[in-house]
């Protein structure tokens, strides 16, 4: 009975989102109304969006990140308070970008952290660095806005979503292999999925000895794998329609190039005594990540394009010199936002993971999914999304619930894909982010520290987030 009235609210919910969508000329509120933990799917009109380019950033939260006093004021649901496991109510305090420190953002961590549903254990992850070197309740800071004015611009201009969701309940392994395939499964068949970073390697050129964790349906991290999968991406998609994808990456080895761990895409062999990836569709992982800049300069953006940052453009906690991320991404939007490729892009920013640090919103209940991590398990915590068009709804704060899958539902329904059948398939396609009845917006410049022609001429040795 409950099951019945809950779709059948499901069901309220959506048409009633729809009507308020179309009353107000498709979407020119900043805000829903009513959020919900129901996907939500909106029609995507053909032909408006020609490029998506999907900015992978680092383990960080909105309440950690998004302190931004216009959106709070906008209806984003940003705390200024948390619960600790001893239920003692502890203010957040401001911090720099860059913090010597780095916090646990493993699958226990999430477990003592979400405390079924109570979100009062944030206290009990753990933290780099000793009591007397650490900052009071080192879990509970949000970062200063001086560090992250650029992407407070973008998500006061654009669309934020302050519902979107980490799709597995762990660090960032996993997460990159969801943002490009919407599973973590070493096979199409497997009922177990990777839950934690390779170590010491990632890949199918990894050296021997690497493995990963795996999770079951219990919830039981009770074996590993080498970190080699195979089993279909949205990028196998893309190549059988003929569309063109590329993956930007700092390095070919590391836990953050997803496609070096899809045994068709790396297909590794030995070369001068070191495996390599050598498979035609490796030719689409370019490094360096800068390339990104070039290519739009140089009009060769592709279809669809990954972009992962290196360690001190990350926002990764745990260097002081970890601060260049809102520049980074400010200049990957403002080389698009200056070019052609405006009229018809949609850039969506999201982290990896939420990094340890502490957020307010429990995660939803997947209800519609019995195939990984067994029947009406959680997503992982909250991350950051900001969605940049011209047909992005402008100062709009999304409160559907998205996740990785989102972003590839997207691809597929703006390219005329068909479905992975995996996160893709359950979730919503973030269409409540644009409105492609508008007048396009017009592009605004966003004010940085550092623009493109500083990353270009970087050529500091490449470094991975968690090098840091």
């Amino acid at each position: 009975m409950c099951r019945r009235t809950f779709v059948c609210l499901s069901v309220l919910l959506f048409v009633a989102s729809l009507l308020l969508l179309n009353l107000n000329g498709c979407g020119s509120t900043n805000s829903d109304p009513n959020p919900t933990a129901v996907p939500t799917t909106f029609p995507i009109t053909p032909g408006k969006i020609k490029h998506i380019v999907v900015i992978f950033q680092e383990n960080r939260t909105p309440d950690n990140l998004f302190h931004d006093p216009v959106l709070m004021a906008n209806g984003a649901d940003i705390a200024t308070h948390g619960l600790n496991s001893m239920q003692q109510e502890i203010t957040l305090a401001p911090t720099p970008l860059g913090i010597s420190y780095d916090l646990g953002h493993f699958h226990g961590e999430f477990v003592v952290m979400y405390d079924g549903g109570k979100m009062d254990g944030a206290n009990l992850v753990s933290v780099g660095c000793s009591p007397s070197t650490c900052p009071p309740n080192p879990q509970y800071l949000y970062v200063q806005a001086s560090d992250v004015a650029p992407y407070f611009q973008m998500a006061e201009q654009y669309a934020f979503g302050d519902r979107m969701f980490q799709t597995n309940q762990g660090p960032s392994f996993p997460a990159h292999q969801f943002i490009i395939a919407g599973t973590s499964a070493p096979a199409a068949t497997s009922s177990l999925f990777a839950s934690e970073d390779a170590n010491p390697s990632a890949g199918c050129a990894a050296p021997p000895g690497s493995l990963v964790t795996l999770i079951d349906s219990s919830g039981n991290e009770s074996s590993s794998t080498y970190p080699c999968f195979e089993h279909a991406t949205v990028t196998d998609e893309l190549d059988a329609k003929g569309l063109s994808w590329r993956y930007y990456t700092p390095g070919a080895g590391s836990i953050w190039t997803a496609p070096n761990a899809i045994q068709h895409i790396c297909q590794p062999q030995t070369i001068k005594g070191q495996m390599v990836c050598t498979g035609s569709a490796w030719s689409n992982v370019i490094m360096p990540e800068t390339q990104i800049l070039s290519d739009i300069a140089n009009n060769q953006l592709a279809a669809v394009s990954w972009v992962i940052p290196d360690g001190p453009n990350s926002d990764h906690a745990g260097s002081l010199q970890t601060t260049g991320g809102p520049s980074w991404v400010a200049s990957i939007v403002n080389a698009i936002g200056t070019s052609p490729y405006w009229a018809n892009t949609a850039i969506i920013v999201t982290w990896d993971d939420w990094g340890g640090w502490f957020d307010h919103v429990p995660p939803p209940e997947v209800l519609n999914n019995c195939t990984e991590w067994g029947c009406g398990y959680v997503y992982g915590f909250r991350v950051p999304l900001i969605v940049i068009s011209p047909y992005a709804r402008s100062g709009y704060i999304s409160h559907y619930t998205h996740d990785f899958g989102s972003i590839l539902k997207f691809i597929e329904e703006v390219n005329g894909l068909g479905s992975l059948g995996y996160a893709d398939a359950r979730a919503d396609n973030l269409g409540d982010c644009f409105n492609f009845q508008q007048t396009p917006l017009q592009f605004r410049q966003i004010t940085a520290p550092m623009d493109a022609e500083h990353f270009l001429n970087d050529h500091t040795p490449a470094t991975a987030p968690d090098d840091y």
